[in-house]
């Protein structure tokens, strides 16, 4: 393949993408999350070719993205608490679970074999206006190699996927800086991987706990494999300070001498979009990452998550 085009976010930029990804062709575009890797959810060879690029694990499904919520009740079957948490949190950094619509027509390659599926209704204006050109559903997981760190920037992308893919919109920073929190919707609902959306904003519309479903070996849904998000360095969690070759990802004004920090004032907000920008920075010195406690509340949980995962052994 060619090397990838990097396309500009303007109605030109839009339908050439929407164009290639007609094609069957792979385009990474923004979302208000990260970048997400982009292929027609319904076409067969198009999707294989997204687990292709990434290297991705078959077992580990995709979130299909769709423009509204009419087209998402094409694809899926919405039970109450699922109609109320898209009508509260879409568009936006929520995925959900639901039992797939029989005759919707998405690849079965999108959902792993499962007889459910993840979707989503982005809320970055690029994805919204590319959805619409394209007039279907999106598969698109993160761009970026599989278990890699995930892409928040155009360039995140091209470092990993140029020449593999054939185009990159480019819409800038994302705003959140890490993925969509994932809800099951199938029977009782349960977290399947903390995300931009805090838990408690989902709780207080359920008007209850939702429990935690971890399943790594058998993953329900994307973001649910052990080893995840990971940089080539080995990560070391709740590190105060760097040990001797190692640098250091601090959090908050107690680690002033941290070699990054993903935020100085410690705000959440601020330590999520910077969180993979951060690693790959440290990464880029080939020394082992220390990491400084994060606490475990608001969008803390969805860091920590990826933090452990990357952290983890490697298969």
């Amino acid at each position: 393949m060619p090397q990838t085009q990097l396309l500009p976010k303007d109605q030109a930029g839009i339908d050439r993408a929407a164009a290639l990804l007609a094609a069957g062709d792979l385009v990474a575009f923004p979302t208000e999350t990260v970048y997400g890797l982009g292929a027609d959810a319904r076409n067969d060879h198009a999707v294989a070719r997204v687990f292709e690029a990434k290297g991705r694990p078959s077992f580990n499904p995709l979130i299909v993205h769709v423009a509204d919520l009419a087209a998402a009740r094409d694809l899926a079957r919405f039970n109450d608490v699922a109609e109320r948490l898209a009508g509260a949190f879409w568009p936006g950094p929520l995925t959900l679970v639901l039992p797939l619509q029989p005759g919707g027509g998405l690849s079965p390659l999108v959902t792993a074999g499962l007889d459910t599926v993840a979707l989503r209704m982005p809320a970055h204006p690029v994805a919204q206006d590319l959805l619409a050109a394209f007039g279907g559903p999106i598969a698109a997981p993160s761009a970026n190699p599989s278990g890699r760190i995930s892409p928040t920037r155009p360039d995140h992308v091209l470092e990993g996927l140029d020449g593999r893919i054939a185009a990159v919109v480019d819409g800038g920073a994302c705003d959140v800086g890490v993925e969509s929190t994932i809800v099951s919707a199938v029977g009782a609902p349960q977290l399947l991987r903390p995300g931009g959306l805090p838990v408690e904003a989902l709780e207080a519309c359920i008007g209850a706990p939702l429990p935690i479903d971890g399943n790594a070996d058998a993953p329900s849904s994307p973001g649910q494999l052990a080893s995840h998000y990971a940089p080539n360095a080995a990560v070391r969690l709740n590190a105060r300070h760097a040990a001797e070759g190692e640098v250091h990802l601090g959090f908050g004004p107690e680690a002033g001498d941290a070699t990054l920090n993903l935020s100085p004032s410690g705000d959440l907000v601020e330590a999520a979009a910077n969180l993979f920008h951060h690693l790959r920075q440290l990464d880029e010195t080939g020394r082992p990452i220390a990491v400084s406690p994060i606490p475990e509340t608001g969008l803390g949980r969805a860091i920590n998550d990826r933090l452990r995962r990357a952290a983890a052994p490697r298969p």
